[in-house]
């Protein structure tokens, strides 16, 4: 199986100083996610919970919303002509009963922003494909204090990020900052589909008791992602895009971004959250 690393040579130039030295980066290789046999899409990722990553996806596009929709996820024989198995294909069988997608050339499962879908067309996929009513989960607080310093506590479970720095992570932790769980991936989509997915095969969805810390922005397809999953609360560390903010706002999602140190600007969602006083927000 592939290494969540590799080392290459590299020429460093520091203050007119030139020498050769080995430098660790992350590694990234394409992993073919199947359904029932059929490929359905190809994403590039850092190897490693490949099953929790596939499994991830599928909740993202409304395929799966329990462990029971599951029979079995296992790796197909990659392209090497020797026959080795190159651990890039994953193909997940669904339990009988549970609805197989459409799967053609052209995919009829719904698509991201990144895809160029429109907006009011992205918005209404989720809409109608969502399992989980964030209106309908149990009443969730967290505290800003709280918030503000789930960052540090990313960064100090970022093993690879720490040798590499070239890895997004997410991380879901319970409202009193509690780290649930955390997985890096050198696409942030990835990582939060594999924390998503682990969550799913443990039998934990929907996560109406999690808070979502990203690494980076929080895009579109990162706040379809935590609707999916059933995740009242989505942080990031840095900008979430206007269609994010939209999704949030039309599902009850609360979303947080520049969280960073003691600041934080909050976009929608605001009745979740609590001052340090644990009083409600007010401007």
């Amino acid at each position: 199986m592939g290494r969540v690393t590799e080392r290459r040579r590299v020429i460093r130039v520091r203050d007119g100083a030139v020498a050769t030295r080995p430098d660790t980066l992350v590694a990234e290789e394409p992993l073919e996610i199947r359904l029932n046999g059929k490929p359905l899409a190809v994403t590039m990722r850092t190897p490693g919970d490949d099953f929790a990553l596939a499994a991830g996806f599928l909740v993202s596009e409304g395929v799966l919303a329990s462990a029971d929709d599951v029979r079995s996820i296992v790796y197909c024989a990659g392209a090497r002509e020797d026959g080795v198995n190159t651990y890039n294909v994953v193909d997940v069988r669904l339990a009988p009963g549970v609805p197989v997608p459409d799967i053609s050339l052209e995919r009829n499962v719904y698509t991201t922003s990144s895809c160029g879908l429109c907006g009011k067309a992205s918005l209404d996929a989720v809409r109608t494909t969502a399992r989980f009513s964030l209106a309908d989960a149990p009443p969730l607080t967290v505290g800003t204090d709280t918030l503000a310093g789930l960052p540090d506590r990313l960064r100090a479970e970022q093993r690879v990020f720490e040798r590499t720095g070239g890895l997004h992570a997410a991380a879901l932790f319970s409202p009193s900052g509690e780290l649930l769980d955390v997985r890096e991936d050198v696409g942030r989509h990835n990582a939060v589909d594999k924390v998503v997915g682990r969550a799913l095969r443990e039998g934990r969805l929907p996560l109406a008791g999690a808070v979502l810390l990203v690494s980076g922005r929080a895009s579109f397809e990162l706040a379809q992602k935590a609707v999916m999953a059933g995740v009242p609360v989505l942080a990031a560390v840095s900008a979430p895009s206007s269609l994010a903010v939209d999704l949030a706002a039309e599902t009850g999602l609360t979303l947080v971004g520049f969280l960073r140190g003691g600041s934080m600007n909050v976009y929608a969602g605001e009745h979740r959250l609590v001052g340090a006083d644990g009083a409600a927000l007010r401007v």
